[in-house]
C-alpha cells in the first residue's frame, strides 16, 4: 500500500488543531482521515523547530554570509577564467 503524502498546510492546520485543545489528537485524526501516529510525530516535530521561527536575525545573516562568500569567490573565479581564455587567444 502507498504512503499518503499530505501537505505543509494540512499538517500544519492539524498541528495548530491540536495544539488548540479543544480536541484530542485522536478526534483530530479521524476528522481529517490521518493516522493518529502521523498527528503526534507532526505535532512533536512542529514544537521542536518552533524555536527557530523566533530565531535572532543574526541567523538569517549568517546563512546569508555563507552564500555571499562562495558567490564572491566563484564570481572571481569566472574573472580569472575569462582573462586566461582571453589571454591564451581562446573564445569561451
Amino acid at each position: 500500500m502507498a504512503r499518503r503524502r499530505y501537505t505543509p498546510k494540512l499538517k500544519a492546520q492539524v498541528v495548530l488543531e491540536v495544539l488548540g485543545g479543544e480536541k484530542t489528537p485522536g478526534q483530530v485524526a479521524r476528522a481529517y482521515g490521518v493516522h493518529p501516529n502521523s498527528v503526534q510525530l507532526w505535532k512533536r516535530h512542529f514544537v521542536d523547530r518552533a524555536p527557530e521561527v523566533f530565531a535572532e536575525e543574526t541567523t538569517v545573516k549568517e546563512y546569508e554570509r555563507r552564500i555571499r562568500d562562495p558567490e564572491q569567490l566563484l564570481g572571481k573565479k569566472e574573472v580569472e577564467i575569462a582573462l586566461l581564455e582571453d589571454f591564451l587567444g581562446r573564445s569561451g
